[in-house]
């Protein structure tokens, strides 16, 4: 069992920073993978980025890749999405999720077991 809390979110102007963090409990995190998405009204949710368990391992969606970083601290049980270049089009509900299976599956939200509840990030032009 694994519990997410996100948090970092807030208001931006476009070419800004923002710093997510993601706070899990349990002692699963560390063989867990983890990834971020996001969700705006109307839209099904988006793959933005994962990360493996080890560290080692990162994937991006294209439209982030450059700009946003996905890392982890497993001794504080906290993985982060470094979010530069804001661009308006990131405007979104952030999500992180945790899951047990790394493949190409983690761009998918089937792949992952537990959800955070969401922080919101909206980048003004």
């Amino acid at each position: 069992q694994v519990q997410l809390v996100e948090s970092g979110g807030g208001l931006v102007q476009a070419g800004g920073s923002l710093r997510l963090s993601c706070a899990a409990s349990g002692r699963t995190f560390t063989t867990s993978h983890m990834g971020w998405f996001r969700q705006v009204l109307g839209k099904e949710r988006e793959f933005v980025a994962a990360i493996r368990w080890s560290g080692g391992n990162t994937y991006y969606a294209d439209n982030v890749k450059g700009r946003f970083t996905i890392s982890r601290d497993n001794a504080e049980n906290t993985v982060y999405l470094q979010m530069n270049s804001l661009k308006p089009e990131d405007t979104a509900v952030y999500y992180c999720a945790a899951a047990q299976f790394w493949s190409w599956m983690v761009a998918t939200t089937t792949a992952y077991h537990y959800w955070g509840q969401g922080t919101q990030v909206t980048v003004s032009s």
